[in-house]
């Protein structure tokens, strides 16, 4: 396979495409999973009166888990899904303009 001056492998443009989409829809499944889990944690056990919430840390426990837990569990989430979905690949068009097959 062909790689540009920086290293990183020049795909065709078919390839590049198909590559593109996947990055999205994996980014756009990881932010719906982390707004459902922050919606859910946080409006869904922060009902209630006040004094009955269960504390963790000083934090009531549905901040703690919404705001805490979610932010850095979704951080190391993301780390992984870039180290395991997306690639590093040229965005550079050939020098004849059409796809490489190589």
């Amino acid at each position: 396979m062909k790689s540009d001056s920086y290293g990183a492998p020049i795909l065709t443009e078919k390839e590049r495409s198909r590559q593109i989409r996947k990055e999205a829809a994996v980014s756009m499944i990881l932010y719906a999973a982390f707004f459902l889990w922050w919606y859910f944690t946080g409006y869904g056990l922060g009902g209630g009166d006040p004094k009955d919430y269960t504390f963790i840390m000083g934090l009531p426990m549905w901040f703690f888990l919404s705001c805490i837990v979610g932010y850095v569990g979704f951080c190391i989430a993301s780390v992984i899904i870039v180290k395991k979905v997306f690639k590093n690949f040229s965005l550079e068009e050939t020098a004849d303009g059409g796809d490489t097959d190589e």
